[in-house]
């Protein structure tokens, strides 16, 4: 039987990097909105390197808030406008490769966005797939656990009709 890594086997092999500061810090946007029969979904996009499934994300970016870099993100990424949370949502863990083919962990701070508008044409339309789901399903499309976790949340959350605080659903 083939022995399949799993995601924290996986991170425990940069425990080195982690404790030397070798890691990264990325921003995210976890873009919702809600369909006409008031369904929530979630956005996932594909990354440009691998295609895999993830959000939104991206680069601290001198002279913006983490949260106003997850706004830019999902505009860049994905096309997506709308109202983001100051407030830290979670946060999840995956492996970049960066261009010099070094693999390093990259700690990811995700913030709600309220998409209230999408456009077919934004600045990485052409790299990018994009698709709008429910939140499970999008958990079953992604790899990292954490980021599994933040979508279980937002599924559970809908269903149970309570909103985030602020009324963040109903705006």
């Amino acid at each position: 039987m083939k022995k399949v890594a799993t995601h924290f086997s996986r991170l425990a092999g940069h425990t080195k990097t982690i404790l030397t500061g070798g890691s990264a810090q990325q921003y995210g946007a976890l873009c919702f909105r809600k369909t006409p029969d008031s369904t929530v979904e979630v956005l996932l996009i594909t990354t440009r390197d691998t295609g895999r499934w993830t959000i939104p994300k991206g680069w601290p970016i001198k002279g913006l808030a983490p949260h106003e870099v997850a706004e830019r993100e999902a505009w860049e990424e994905a096309g997506v406008k709308g109202r983001v949370k100051k407030r830290v949502f979670g946060h999840f863990v995956y492996i970049k490769a960066l261009d010099d083919g070094r693999k390093i962990p990259a700690f990811v701070e995700v913030h709600l966005l309220y998409a209230r508008s999408s456009k077919k044409r934004f600045p990485e339309c052409k790299e990018r797939k994009l698709t709008w789901l429910r939140p499970a399903d999008a958990a079953a499309l992604v790899n990292e656990p954490e980021l599994q976790g933040l979508f279980r949340r937002m599924e559970t959350r809908a269903a149970s009709g309570q909103p985030p605080k602020k009324n963040y659903w109903d705006d």
